[in-house]
């Protein structure tokens, strides 16, 4: 079996890769750097350096005819959607379309598409279910859920069979402190500087925090099973940022913490449910968020 991983040089793609490769996968990697570095890229794994949205990546996928899609390449920054919105559509409406097209011409068997959260916006549910109506609330929710009713037409119109994964919000090694890197690597980061931790708000709002090798088990599940349809690739629990701020004093106990204004864009809440996964992906995540906070904190 072969697969191509847009994205494969970035934090969760690079995961993927490994673990692909552990199955015996043949893995080619589609990236052109932007977000990824070549030092996450294994040294007999080809690296296409292209843009997801140019013609070189669509002959790339033509060329190397996989079997499985993984399509992970993004603009995954909520700010940056809002500061550059055409920019975001660009990639991750248009590199999307992009990716489908090639996938659909050189017949690949399974697209597997990573999704997100911030598609549901500020939902007033405790535990939100695939089938709740999404109201995405920054132009980073908007286009990739606009990615996903483009995979949907792309099944209706030419049978191409997918998966797409809405993601918790993931953490993990490798996971950049800046640009679109989530709140556990920018802690982190602070925190090996033994500078005090910023919190944006009063630090209740809460995510649905998953970790990156978690996330890359899903993916796997997706490959595996024939299932086409919406799936959270989530823990179903929900974690404040100040309950985050005491996982990691229980490994720094000289953390400082200091208040600042909340983000544009934000979500207030986010947990997803995640049964629909488990029953039909035969999927469970296994690493709570201390266990996986340590682990970060000592691959850091």
């Amino acid at each position: 079996m072969k697969a191509i991983v847009t994205g494969g040089a970035g934090f969760i793609g690079s995961h993927l890769v490994e673990a692909l490769r552990n199955e015996g996968v043949e893995v080619v990697i589609l990236d052109d750097l932007s977000a990824g570095y070549e030092a996450n890229i294994p040294q007999d794994v080809k690296l296409y350096q292209f843009d997801v949205k140019s013609a070189g990546a669509y002959r790339a996928v033509i060329e190397e005819q996989p079997d499985v899609m993984f399509h992970l390449a993004a603009q995954a920054d909520v700010t940056k959607s809002i500061l550059a919105p055409v920019h975001d559509a660009d990639v991750n409406i248009g590199g999307t379309i992009n990716m489908l097209e090639a996938s659909r011409t050189a017949g690949v068997k399974r697209f597997i598409f990573a999704s997100t959260s911030a598609v549901y916006g500020n939902i007033q549910k405790q535990l939100i279910k695939e089938d709740d109506i999404p109201d995405p609330i920054s132009f980073y929710g908007t286009s990739k859920l606009s990615a996903e009713k483009y995979i949907q037409l792309f099944h209706k119109f030419y049978q191409l069979p997918y998966v797409i994964l809405r993601y918790g919000n993931v953490y993990g090694s490798r996971q950049k402190p800046k640009g679109e890197g989530g709140v556990v690597a920018i802690f982190s980061e602070k925190l090996k500087r033994k500078e005090p931790i910023t919190i944006n708000g009063d630090g209740s709002q809460s995510r649905d925090f998953i970790f990156v090798k978690d996330i890359v088990t899903a993916n796997l599940a997706a490959m595996r099973q024939q299932q086409n349809g919406i799936f959270h690739a989530s823990t179903g629990k929900s974690t404040s940022i100040l309950d985050l701020v005491e996982c990691f004093r229980q490994l720094y106990p000289a953390l400082d913490v200091q208040f600042t204004s909340e983000r544009a864009g934000d979500i207030s809440h986010s947990c997803l449910c995640n049964e629909k996964t488990q029953k039909q992906l035969n999927w469970k995540p296994h690493t709570d968020v201390a266990e996986g906070i340590k682990r970060t904190w000592h691959q850091i």
